[in-house]
This record gives C-alpha cells, structure tokens and sequence, in this order.
C-alpha cells in the first residue's frame, strides 16, 4: 500500500504539488485524472524517488519512500529512452540482466502482451512512437514487480493493443499488484480503475 501524506512540491519559488493526500490499496488499479500540467507526472516521480525535494510524507508499505534504495516498481514516466540500434527484445534483455531478476519467457510475453513480437530485428531508432510507448509499457511489466507506475500507458496505442493491455493490467491486478496509471481517456479509468483521483493545477480535487 501507498500512503501520501500532505505531499507540496516547490521548484524555483513556484509551487506545484499542494498538500496531496491519497491511500493506495494493493489489489487496486488507481487512477490520475487530469489535465497536462496538472500535477499527475510529478506525483508519480516523487512515489519512484526520481523527485525527493519534496515536504510531506510517502510511505511505501509503512516505510519513508525516501529510505527506501531499490523500490519494487515497474515504472513508465514520459518518454522511455532506449538503446537505438539494438532490438526491442535485446534492449529489454540488457535491463533485465542489471538486476537479473526477469526471465527470457518473461521479457517475450510482456512484449506479446503489447503486441510486439520478440523476434523482429528491426531498431528501435525505426519504431514508430506507438511501438516505442509499447516496448516501455513492456519494460515496466516484465520484472513482475509488486507496484507498477503508468504514465499514459494508453498513449498512441490502437484499439486492439489497448484491449490486450487492458487485460493484462486486469490479470496484474488478480495477483495483488499495487497499480497507478495516468490517462487522458475517460473509458480506460472507467474499465480499468477501482478508484481515481482528479488532479488538477497541483490539488486533488
């Protein structure tokens, strides 16, 4: 579970995150709704430790995020950067060997489970936007981790993708996984989401 606790975040005099109050239940997809420039993306970094300047108080399963070295999340925040002149799969393989906590079979069917086959050899500098949002949505899921952050996951996927990652957010929830997804579109909160928070010019709403 996920607790934040009056979260304010301040950059440069401006405040941008005031006083943030949510619980996040393990078994849940959670969402963050709201419009670009609203606060969700920075929220989400401050829970994965990418912003640690700000007041207030995440706890991650009772534990201060910030004390907290190696979180367990499979994590997609904006644009994913990735090696362009390999293969997704092999792009995939050397950040599933930092850590080696992910198998072969597990790297293939994250990817399958966005409609990318593992045995295309072609570039990931030759990826179309959608096949690069893909192959990041593939790289959060394939460690199996027990909270997963998703920043617009649905982003430049056609319908038939997104009715795989659909039901595969669906089965990661069965298996008691702690799940934030972000998304402009009002039918994948309704579909997907126990719960939602509107966020909007750093307030929960």
């Amino acid at each position: 579970m996920i607790e934040i606790n009056n979260l304010s975040l301040e950059i440069k005099g401006k405040k941008l995150l005031n006083d943030i109050n949510m619980t996040i239940h393990d078994g849940q997809i959670t969402g963050f709704v709201g419009p670009n420039g609203s606060g969700k993306t920075l929220i989400m970094k401050c829970i994965c430790g990418f912003i640690t300047s700000y007041k207030g108080e995440i706890l991650i399963n009772g534990k201060d995020a910030k004390t907290i070295p190696i979180k367990p999340m499979g994590i997609i925040i904006e644009t994913p950067g990735f090696i362009p002149y390999y293969s997704g799969y092999k792009n995939l393989k050397i950040l599933a060997s930092l850590n080696n906590n992910c198998s072969l079979h597990g790297i293939r069917s994250s990817m399958e489970d966005v409609g990318l086959d593992p045995g295309n050899h072609l570039h990931v500098k030759k990826y179309s936007l959608g096949m690069k949002q893909r192959l990041g949505v593939a790289q959060a899921l394939m460690e199996d981790r027990e909270i997963l952050i998703l920043d617009e996951p649905f982003n430049g996927l056609d319908f038939r993708i997104t009715e795989k990652l659909r039901n595969r957010l669906a089965a990661e929830r069965e298996k008691e996984k702690t799940i934030i997804l972000s998304s402009h579109n009002k039918i994948d909160i309704d579909l997907l989401c126990d719960n939602h928070y509107y966020i909007e010019d750093g307030y929960v709403k």
